[in-house]
């Protein structure tokens, strides 16, 4: 044994001695041997992002006592303070179309863009969408860039071989590889729950946020966006927007849009589990069933109402209500979909075709600001219809006028953005004309009934 370990030893000294040169991968068995060729050919397209903003920062005497810091938030001057950021973008068009997370440079006021090969250019954002995590600039004067090409991300695989490459810890850019471990991912740690994302464990650490994430022919599979990790560092998970979404975002920011603009499914709905599926008569615990439909919804146009589990969307199962909206977001608005669902009614499965509409901003949102030395001075309010349910999160059934903002003596009094005032002195409010007449009322008793996350209170003071 000796003697052969001592000749392999020689042997591969020998080869080592005759200085051989290392070969590329010329086919897809050899590029597993490195992945060289993938970075040469993507990394000039993925860019660090230098972003600053300035921002109102409260000074106060309470601010670091546990206690008094709860009751006196609002007390002290504000002074302004300039907040930097730092992540990576990806190009994904010559003349200077940059895709990164919103959390990177949403708010940036002022954007540098710095190429692979140095180049520096000065960025306007385009459009923006947090809900998403996705911003779309524009480079000043940019022209004939590196730009990468977007892989159908349905496509993925579990087990498939992706790079990430970013700039972490604002060290210059750098690569990590992993496999794709997960799809279909919605998981209430990562952003509250309201993403669906690609999940891979290739490290994506601080400053890897709007990077890219790539697959071995060089094509953007995702954007990375967020990892989940008990020790700050790349030990954990990783996750990616996936690249049949940022396809969406790109396309409504070439067609001019300023902001990211979903079908609206006017449906709440949850998953099915195993007790909700026997109490429902379901063979399985698969879908997600509808609890509850506006009345406007094309869900209910196409004959779905409450009880009935959604299966699939254009042929994708679904499976969370988190997965149906980027399956709708990912089509676009003005498509329709095949929608097949369990029905409640008969216990069989159903085909239906729902059209991709945005939600209606219909009637009139009316917003009204309340300047004037009143009772409510410092509120603005709209009336609700199915576009600020969609852009405020309220619930389906919500009606009437919502406060959109609340400074000065309406924020004193309690108000806050999303409340639903019902009455004002025990008249109703049903629309922003009512509420600036009652809001004039020449009185020193006040009592405003309003909803807050679906409970009911009210609001009782004297001026």
């Amino acid at each position: 044994m000796r003697r052969l370990a001592l000749s392999l030893c020689l042997a591969c000294c020998a080869a080592w001695s005759a200085g051989a040169e290392p070969q590329v991968p010329q086919d897809q068995a050899q590029i597993t041997l490195s992945f060289a060729p993938v970075v040469r050919q993507t990394a000039p397209a993925v860019v660090n992002i230098y972003a600053r903003r300035v921002v109102a920062e409260r000074v106060s005497p309470f601010a670091d006592d546990p206690f008094f810091r709860d009751f006196f938030g609002d007390f002290g001057r504000t002074v302004p303070r300039v907040q930097n950021s730092l992540g990576s973008g990806v190009i994904l068009s010559p003349d200077g179309i940059v895709v990164s997370n919103y959390h990177v440079v949403g708010e940036g006021s002022d954007i540098r863009v710095v190429l692979n090969d140095r180049r520096e250019f000065n960025a306007q954002v385009i459009l923006a969408d947090e809900a998403s995590d996705l911003v779309v600039l524009q480079l000043d004067g940019a022209r004939d860039l590196p730009a990468l090409s977007l892989r159908d991300s349905d496509t993925l695989e579990v087990g498939d071989l992706v790079l990430a490459i970013g700039n972490p810890f604002g060290v210059g850019q750098t690569v990590s590889s992993g496999i794709v471990s997960g799809l279909a991912r919605s998981s209430a740690a990562v952003f509250d729950g309201r993403g669906y994302f690609i999940q891979t464990d290739a490290a994506i650490n601080p400053g890897n946020s709007g990077g890219a994430l790539v697959d071995m022919a060089g094509r953007l599979v995702g954007i990375n966006t967020a990892i989940l990790t008990r020790s700050g560092g790349s030990l954990g998970v990783g996750f990616a927007i996936p690249a049949n979404l940022v396809a969406q975002v790109v396309a409504q920011a070439a067609a001019g849009n300023d902001r990211f603009v979903r079908p609206w499914a006017g449906v709440s709905a949850q998953p099915v589990d195993a007790a909700l599926a026997e109490a429902l008569g379901a063979p399985a615990p698969r879908g997600i069933a509808l609890t509850d439909l506006h009345e406007r919804s094309p869900f209910r146009a196409a004959g779905l109402g409450p009880g009935d589990i959604v299966l699939r969307i254009a042929g994708a199962e679904v499976n969370t209500p988190q997965e149906m909206q980027y399956r709708l977001s990912s089509l676009g608005v003005g498509e329709k979909a095949e929608i097949g669902w369990l029905s409640a009614e008969t216990g069989g499965e159903a085909r239906a075709t729902v059209a991709l509409i945005a939600p209606p901003d219909d009637p009139p949102r009316a917003p009204l600001r309340i300047t004037a030395n009143v009772a409510l001075r410092g509120l603005a309010a709209e009336n609700v219809n199915p576009a600020v349910i969609a852009e405020m999160g309220l619930p389906l059934s919500a009606s009437g006028v919502v406060v959109t903002g609340a400074q000065d003596l309406a924020a004193r009094i309690g108000l806050r953005p999303g409340d639903i005032v019902l009455r004002i002195n025990g008249a109703a409010v049903p629309d922003t004309d009512t509420l600036a007449r009652a809001a004039r009322a020449n009185t020193r008793n006040w009592q405003i009934d309003y909803l807050r996350d679906g409970r009911q209170a009210s609001l009782r003071f004297r001026l």
